[in-house]
Parts: C-alpha cells; sequence; structure tokens
C-alpha cells in the first residue's frame, strides 16, 4: 500500500490521505475546490467542479495514473438541481472515456461545497 501526495492538489484537511495505490488500483479521497495552496473557491458550481477535476487530476497523475484510468467515480452534490451543469464539465474532463459513476445529493459538505467527487482508478 502506498500513500500519495502531491503538492499540486489541496493537502488533505483532516486524517486521510489524497491518494491510496493499491497493487494496481487507485482510490482517491474526495476532492472539494480547494487550490493547492489550501484556498477554497466559493464560486458557481462549474467553477468548483472544474477545480475539483483538477485536481483529481493531479493526484491521480501523482500515483501514475489518469483521468482515461479512472473506472468509477462518485459525486457528491449539495443540490441536485446542479446535475446538467455538471454533466457537461465532467464530460469535458474525461473526453470519451466514461467511467462508471454514481451521483449522491448530500445535505453539506467540508467548508459547504457544493460538489465533491471521489475516484477509483487503474494505475499505469
Amino acid at each position: 500500500m502506498q500513500y500519495i501526495h502531491t503538492d499540486k492538489a489541496p493537502a488533505a484537511i483532516g486524517p486521510y490521505s489524497q491518494a491510496i495505490k493499491v497493487g494496481d488500483m487507485v482510490f482517491t479521497s474526495g476532492q472539494i475546490a480547494l487550490t493547492p495552496e489550501g484556498e477554497f473557491l466559493d464560486g458557481s458550481v462549474e467553477v468548483q467542479a472544474k477545480q475539483v477535476l483538477k485536481n483529481l487530476s493531479e493526484v491521480l497523475k501523482e500515483a501514475g495514473s489518469s483521468m482515461d484510468r479512472v473506472v468509477k467515480t462518485t459525486i457528491f452534490l449539495a443540490d441536485m438541481d446542479d446535475f446538467a451543469a455538471i454533466n457537461e464539465i465532467y464530460a469535458q474532463a474525461f473526453g470519451d472515456h466514461k467511467p462508471a459513476r454514481s451521483t449522491v445529493a448530500v445535505k453539506t459538505l467540508p467548508k459547504n461545497a457544493l460538489i465533491e467527487i471521489e475516484a477509483v482508478a487503474l494505475g499505469l
């Protein structure tokens, strides 16, 4: 088991790792709209989603994987009315690659974020 950390994504804000690599699998922790410097982007769901996906990409890269190796994501949304907007940004981030996905409405996310995404991916 390998703990993954990159300075190109925000540090964990609790007692957990950005990701764990076990064999050829990478399990990321949920990412919210924090910059690598720890600044929370308290903007629209679109702004937050783009930062979240950028963070995921950097964590995966550090683990020896990439967005096109993601097999499953889970999206946590504070408001299901944002579902369509998120789909557009998500589709841009993944292109033709279409990992399995669950989307769940939640009451509250850390820092009152509008979106959080976690992923499971294959290593390279």
